[in-house]
Order: C-alpha cells, then structure tokens, then sequence
C-alpha cells in the first residue's frame, strides 16, 4: 500500500490487479468481468462540474452513452465497478492528482488497454509527449472540438454515425409531386 498527500490528507492506495497479475491474466480477468450485451459507455473525467456536465450533454445528445466522475479516485471507482466503460475522457489537470496520473493507473490495472482520451485548456508539449508515451487516442485542446471528439468516440466504440433526422418537408413534397405525375 502507498499513502500520498492531497490537500493536506494523507490517502491510502491500495495495491491494483496489476501489482498481482500479468499483462495476458489482466485481459483474460477483464473479458470475465464484462457483462453481455451491455451497452458501450464513455467516463468523462474533470473536476469542473459544469464543463463535466455540458460535454456530458453534447455527447449524450448525439447517442453516446456517458457516466461522469470529478476525480481521479472516483474514475477508477467506476472503472472497476463498471466493466460497460470502453472509453475514458479525462481533463489533464484533476483535484488530487492529474489526469496523467490517472493515465497511469489505469495502464497498470485490469482495465490497461482501455482507450483514453486527455483533455487541457493548459497542456505544454511535455504533457502530450507524456501522453503519448501513455498510448493515448489523443490530446485535445479546450475548448474542445465536439464534432472531432464525437468522431473519435464513435470510431473506438465501433458505433456508427449518428443518423440525420428524416426531412418532412422534402418527403413530403416528393410524395406530392409522385401523386401528381400518377
């Protein structure tokens, strides 16, 4: 176990399955925990609730199925819990640790080949070279591009393009004008 301080507290890390197991048993132990047919989901990440929330919506709006965390400690609470999880978007600067961090964890858990996403307002080139040594999907720049961000979800989770509502008015007119030539 290993204590770290966040904002004056001492917290307890637990030991993961990764300090146990090998790379192949955290796959086999992941495909185990995975539940049928259970629909594919994102876990945003970011301490700011509002911007949590409002990409949440944008995302939920185009069909995405989102579960939402505002930590590091919450996320992997989830990750754990929820095997449905087939993304994670995070915010690179979280309370008590960083998005990096999180990153990190997530590589040396049962969850390790989990596609990852990182988001910053603030990032410098150390923090995407960082990331790309983590094998993140990518790096993107707030505020964030929501149809590129909606592209890359759907890609990794396999869903296909979100259709375009039927347009009434030029069926309609189609079936007028097919009624008239008849």
């Amino acid at each position: 176990m290993e204590q770290r301080a966040c904002n004056g507290r001492y917290e307890v890390k637990s030991m993961s399955y990764g300090d146990l197991l090998s790379q192949e048993e955290m796959k086999a132990l992941d495909e185990l925990v995975r539940v049928p047919n259970a629909q594919p989901s994102v876990l945003l990440v970011d301490g700011d609730e509002a911007a949590r929330d409002a990409l949440a919506e944008r995302l939920l709006a185009q069909g995405i199925v989102c579960t939402t965390a505002g930590s590091a400690e919450q996320a992997l609470a989830l990750l754990l819990a929820r095997p449905s999880i087939d993304l994670l978007v995070t915010e690179l600067h979280l309370p008590c640790g960083g998005g990096l961090e999180l990153v990190r964890e997530v590589r040396q858990s049962a969850r390790a080949d989990l596609p990852v996403i990182i988001t910053s307002g603030d990032a410098d080139v150390q923090d995407a070279i960082e990331a790309m040594r983590l094998k993140v999907l990518d790096f993107l720049l707030k505020p964030v591009d929501i149809s590129r961000l909606v592209t890359l979800v759907r890609n990794e989770l396999g869903a296909p393009p979100a259709k375009s509502p039927p347009v009434r008015a030029r069926q309609g007119k189609a079936e007028i004008l097919a009624l008239k030539s008849a």
